[in-house]
């Protein structure tokens, strides 16, 4: 069994602004469609330029799209008498960039669709994404990192313009 070491960057950066604006924020920027019907979509797709136009239509202005999310702080609240912080991890990400990373590393598709993980701190609202490219940095594929490299900065302006 191989086992390959992993270190990994997180970006992240802290806002001001009320948690749910930010999250709408976000909200905005990536596309969040039902996920069967898309399946469904995917599934009936027949060539990559099929596939192309699903993805295109389900995308938000960011490139982006939500898979699926996790309201951690719901389970806070609901110990804690319904008081207590924002805590949501959105799994965002684009299939098509996804298959550009994992022809040259297959390994790459354990990472994605990504995290972005939102939530509120007594010095704000932070948001934070691990990065691409330090998750695909041990497999040497020069491929695979400019189009995480280029993920990563796409990740980051969606982060700060969320962040406001």
């Amino acid at each position: 069994m191989a086992t390959i070491e992993v270190r990994v960057q997180r970006f992240s950066v802290i806002s001001a602004r009320p948690f749910d604006e930010v999250v709408g924020t976000l909200e905005a920027a990536i596309g969040r469609p039902e996920m069967g019907a898309f399946q469904r979509q995917l599934a009936a797709a027949q060539t990559i330029a099929d596939v192309e136009k699903v993805v295109q239509s389900a995308i938000g202005p960011s490139g982006l799209m939500e898979f699926i999310r996790f309201d951690i702080g719901a389970v806070l609240r609901a110990e804690r008498g319904g008081k207590g912080p924002g805590i949501l991890r959105l799994v965002v990400g684009n299939p098509l960039i996804m298959k550009k990373m994992v022809k040259s590393v297959p390994d790459g598709a354990s990472y994605a669709p990504l995290t972005i993980l939102i939530d509120e701190r007594p010095d704000g609202v932070h948001l934070s994404y691990d990065s691409m490219a330090s998750y695909l940095g041990p497999y040497g594929s020069e491929e695979a990192m400019r189009v995480a490299r280029d993920l990563d900065a796409k990740v980051q302006r969606l982060l700060e313009a969320a962040a406001g």
